[in-house]
């Protein structure tokens, strides 16, 4: 099945077909990561460590961000992410 989008503009008509729709199984998962840095980085390095076991690793949404305190400053952010990966049809 082709999807074809036409794109309606005071110049000129574009029509893009695109190929084959494609429909996905997703299997989700819960990460923590943590940073001394900040919440950005604690979620790339939850990231980076499930890529390193993980095949097609799509999308991740923030659940929870939290700290450690010391002294009143902010020592560690702890960011709670669930990443979405495709399931391997092959296996």
């Amino acid at each position: 099945m082709n999807c074809t989008i036409v794109y309606y503009t005071k110049t000129k008509d574009v029509q893009l077909t695109i190929g084959a729709i494609m429909s996905h199984t997703y299997k989700v998962i819960e990460l923590v990561g943590s940073s001394p840095i900040s919440s950005d980085e604690a979620v790339k390095n939850a990231i980076a460590e499930a890529n390193k076991s993980l095949l097609h690793l799509r999308w991740f949404q923030v659940i929870e961000t939290r700290g450690h305190l010391e002294e009143g400053l902010i020592a560690h952010w702890q960011v709670t992410i669930k990443v979405g990966f495709t399931l391997d049809s092959n296996a």
